[in-house]
């Protein structure tokens, strides 16, 4: 019995990148700019990267099909990656993109088999483990959002605001408070 597939992947993406979006429009176009130390991304950097990463995966794994980095040239696809990432883009541009990048690589997840997920993937000369499965390295991409939205609540709390998921939670615990004393 298969417990977690392609469908759960790209549904547990959607509400990853949902949720990621949902903390793009909480923060105010003029605190894009932001950036909560020295030396980091801004917030602008971080949700155009969290919307540009899938595109490694979803190159090595469909656009350019492989079995494992041999070839793959790393460089070239980082520098292009920074070189987009660069780009001066509004609030609404930058939740554009989140929202295309994402269903983009959820409509890829919905349609990878069984199969595909268990196939072995060569990792770079040297890496520990040497390979991974496809469905460690498809599920990497929704961890390595969660890495960075976790930064962007810190930016949040910095900026005053308080993330909607906090929000949400305070307001379940309020209902359940107030249904247990309705009931004592």
């Amino acid at each position: 019995m298969i417990y977690y597939g392609s469908k759960e992947l790209a549904r547990s993406f959607r509400t990853v990148r949902n949720n990621t979006i949902q903390t793009a429009e909480d923060i105010p176009a003029d605190q894009y700019g932001f950036a909560p130390a020295q030396g980091t991304k801004t917030v602008s950097q971080t949700l155009v990267h969290i919307a540009l990463f899938p595109r490694l995966q979803l190159t090595i794994h469909a656009k350019e099909p492989r079995t494992s980095f041999e070839g793959f040239d790393f460089s070239a696809f980082v520098q292009q990656l920074t070189e987009e990432e660069a780009k001066n883009r509004t609030k609404a541009q930058v939740i554009d993109l989140l929202t295309t990048e994402g269903e983009q690589w959820a409509s890829f997840l919905e349609g990878v088999t069984q199969d595909f997920l268990a196939e072995p993937f060569g990792m770079p000369p040297g890496a520990t483990p040497a390979s991974k499965s496809r469905f460690e390295m498809l599920l990497s991409v929704k961890e390595h959002e969660m890495h960075h939205r976790s930064q962007l609540a810190v930016s949040q709390r910095l900026l005053g605001i308080v993330p909607h998921l906090t929000k949400l939670r305070e307001a379940q615990i309020a209902e359940l408070k107030a249904d247990a004393a309705v009931s004592s």
